[in-house]
């Protein structure tokens, strides 16, 4: 539900929040009815961690607002608080360490504390994704572990990850391999290739906003 409300698959908003903040109300009341299980809390945390950016996710027109872009002032702090206060909570109940919702609250968190982009503690996500990848192995994990090598090594080092992504046809059909494909084309001056990646992964999104923005960037590249 709440991945739903955060990114809608579909459709012509990028935000459904009535879907997120009731996912949020569910997490809150397993985490009071099990309040000794970690991964409760670590789901909580999640939630409200992601959840804390979407006042700056939008702009006036429902137009998709990159993260790089978004204004951090309008962050909800409270959202931030109540998400490391669950995380904290996790860790604490977890004696064999985080669960795979507690790994992504953390790296949720890692954002949620950083002043910018480039000030984020991209080599700490980086060893988070690769413990999630332990614990829960999907190629959506290793696709997201490849943006986190990018920013803290280079688009180089992630682009190998990607194209055995590729190699191995584990995202058939999905936009979110072309796109971040030609983000990291895009990145090694690799232009005429970057934008047939994103023209392909703009084919594939079904979200209107999404899809915006990544005809927006293969237009760039033109």
């Amino acid at each position: 539900i709440f991945t739903e409300g955060s990114t809608a698959t579909a459709g012509d908003s990028l935000l459904r929040p009535d879907l997120a903040y009731e996912a949020i109300r569910l997490a809150r009341t397993l985490a009071a009815l099990m309040p000794d299980e970690p991964e409760p809390n670590g789901l909580l945390a999640l939630c409200e961690l992601t959840a804390t950016r979407f006042p700056a996710r939008t702009g006036p027109d429902g137009e998709a607002v990159l993260l790089a872009d978004q204004d951090r002032r309008r962050w909800d702090r409270s959202a931030i608080r109540r998400g490391m206060a669950a995380l904290d909570r996790a860790a604490a109940l977890g004696a064999a360490g985080l669960g795979p919702y507690g790994l992504q609250a953390a790296i949720a968190g890692c954002h949620a504390s950083a002043p910018s982009v480039p000030e984020t503690d991209w080599e700490r996500i980086v060893l988070l994704y690769e413990a999630l990848g332990r614990v829960a192995p999907s190629p959506v994990v290793e696709l997201n572990r490849a943006v986190a090598v990018a920013m803290a090594q280079g688009p180089q080092q992630a682009l190998a990850i990607v194209d055995h992504l590729v190699a191995t046809d584990r995202l058939a059909g999905s936009h979110l391999l072309p796109s971040v494909r030609g983000e990291l084309l895009g990145r090694l001056g690799r232009t005429s290739e970057a934008r047939a990646e994103l023209e392909l992964a703009a084919r594939l999104c079904r979200n209107a906003r999404e899809r915006a923005v990544l005809l927006r960037k293969a237009a760039a590249l033109a």
